[in-house]
């Protein structure tokens, strides 16, 4: 069981983040709890030192496993499904941007919110249109650079769009690209899904990332999810990437942190 934690590259009004800030420091902290991986939370890639965070993640034994995307709208407010066509261009580009760092590191690209909300006043299906022509455009680009691109679902109270495991597997089928894929997230499946492991076992290969919370988006093992039977079923997809771990940051980073670890690695998986 590989596992990594989420390291955001700079300030960022989500809080559902265990580290942040000082990379120099958070590089060498995730090292020294265990970890094996960094998933980097990156608002504009054309704003980070792409080659520093490279070596800086080699000399602590890390490997960059999955990048998100999510700062460019909850700082900015990019979306593919805006109102405004210059707003969505612009959410494609941005994604588009991150492509290189992500094919230079072998790392995953997440979608989460980047893929908007319905807009009042704007048609439902209609948003699912744009949202299916970004990520057409996406993949595509992707592809040339062999990335793969994992969406998200995420619970209702935070968008319409795509919020179960069945609806981000219609949506894979619809985009029509082999590099698209999912990335489940145990806190939002907690809320969407009838049963969970199901759920998982449905996704199978097309599981690119799987993001670990507890019920209440505290550390594993600080709420009540049975994390020994989701990361069976999702073992028995023969998923071979990383679990990461994007949870509050409570008590404090460095209990979250050490306590979520010592939970997945007490399993014995």
């Amino acid at each position: 069981m590989k596992l990594a934690l989420v390291l955001s590259t700079g300030a960022a009004q989500f809080k559902a983040l265990a580290v942040s800030g000082d990379l120099d420091a958070n590089m060498a902290r995730i090292a020294a709890w265990g970890y094996d991986g960094v998933e980097l939370a990156i608002r504009d890639s054309r704003r980070v030192d792409g080659e520093g965070l490279v070596r800086l993640a080699a000399e602590n034994g890390l490997e960059i496993v999955s990048i998100g995307t999510g700062q460019a709208w909850g700082e900015e407010g990019l979306s593919y499904t805006d109102p405004d066509t210059a707003v969505r261009q612009a959410a494609i580009a941005r994604t588009i941007d991150h492509l290189p760092f992500a094919a230079r590191t072998g790392a995953v690209l997440i979608i989460g919110l980047l893929r908007g909300i319905v807009r009042p006043g704007v048609d439902p299906a209609r948003a699912m249109d744009w949202l299916v022509e970004a990520l057409q455009r996406c993949c595509a680009s992707a592809l040339d650079q062999c990335v793969r691109i994992a969406l998200e679902p995420i619970n209702r109270y935070e968008t319409t769009l795509i919020n179960t495991a069945a609806q981000g597997m219609d949506l894979v089928s619809r985009v029509g690209a082999p590099n698209m894929g999912l990335l489940l997230d145990t806190f939002h499946m907690n809320i969407e899904e009838p049963d969970m492991e199901e759920s998982i076992r449905a996704c199978g290969e097309r599981i690119y990332h799987f993001h670990v919370a507890d019920s209440n988006r505290r550390y594993p093992g600080g709420g009540h999810l049975d994390f020994r039977s989701l990361l069976q079923s999702l073992a028995s997809t023969d998923y071979a990437g990383y679990i990461s771990g994007e949870f509050m940051p409570l008590p404090d980073a460095t209990t979250a942190a050490e306590r979520g670890i010592a939970h997945l690695r007490g399993l014995g998986l």
